[in-house]
């Protein structure tokens, strides 16, 4: 590409810079440095992978229960979806960040913890995971037909209402673990499945305590049962922004605004051997 740069006045030559296609692939590969850096492909795969197993097993315990309650009480199925939760940000937190949740994606990126450009490829990989696990336990679990589906107990704006709150507690508390240097990062994953675990049990007599859109819709498309699916998206979505707001508020920190950290579990133990993921601020937007 040719540009031509020329001055004021009848006996100034014109000077034209030549771009070559070098300098082009340059420039190309350098931006997709930013907005896609080198693994990106396997944070991608970590997420939906992740989220298969999150769904796979809290979905299952719920079929199960759902079917025989002397195998796996409502207790046993918060219990097991904080666990699952746990260990899955343990295993691949420090590779994708471990959202495992459309809501929480969006959240992060909303207060610019995360790059917005990122937010399709995890969201798509979550539904992937969702649903993939939902149409296993369809096979594995027949003949049961509710596979672990959230629809309200009692009114639609009952399970709203109780969604917003129990996801804002989980979101403020991933928050301060996963996001703020003064928190004790190598807790992160104890403190966000015991957060699931705890609301879980309170929500889950009157929503089911879904949290999750990825989580609700996936079951939702194997067991072909939508009842009140839209507070499913509506209250996580909601209250996740809420709780990353909230937090964003109410935290203290000396971190310069100039720039943002990709979301990471856990602490660096060295510099040079988990190197954090910076994005200009520029490039978040």
């Amino acid at each position: 590409m040719a540009i031509s740069h020329s001055s004021v006045g009848t006996n100034e030559v014109s000077i034209i810079t030549m771009e070559t296609p070098e300098d082009q692939k340059l420039k190309v590969t350098m931006m997709s440095q930013v907005y896609y850096p080198p693994g990106f492909l396997q944070k991608v795969v970590a997420e939906m992978v992740a989220t298969f197993l999150m769904v796979f097993v809290t979905c299952g315990c719920v079929a199960v229960g759902s079917s025989n309650a002397h195998m796996v009480s409502q207790l046993g199925v918060s219990l097991a979806g904080g666990l699952i939760v746990t260990v899955m940000i343990y295993a691949v937190g420090h590779i994708s960040g471990a959202h495992m949740n459309p809501a929480v994606t969006i959240a992060f990126a909303t207060v610019r913890h995360f790059p917005w450009n990122q937010v399709p490829f995890y969201v798509v990989a979550q539904f992937t995971g969702s649903i993939s696990a939902s149409f296993a336990l369809r096979i594995l679990l027949q003949p049961i037909k509710h596979l672990g589906t959230t629809t309200p107990s009692g009114t639609d704006l009952q399970a709203l209402i109780m969604e917003i709150i129990v996801t804002f507690t989980m979101m403020l508390v991933t928050s301060a673990v996963a996001t703020d240097s003064k928190a004790v990062g190598e807790l992160a994953g104890i403190a966000v499945g015991s957060a699931v675990c705890i609301t879980s049990i309170l929500a889950g007599p009157v929503s089911g305590g879904s949290m999750n859109p990825a989580r609700t819709i996936g079951p939702a498309f194997a067991s072909n049962n939508y009842k009140g699916i839209w507070v499913y998206i509506v209250g996580p979505i909601t209250g996740t922004l809420s709780g990353a707001m909230c937090y964003n508020f109410i935290r203290t920190t000396n971190e310069p605004d100039q720039e943002i950290s990709l979301l990471k579990f856990g602490r660096m133990k060295s510099n040079d051997e988990h190197a954090a993921v910076r994005y200009p601020l520029g490039s978040l937007k």
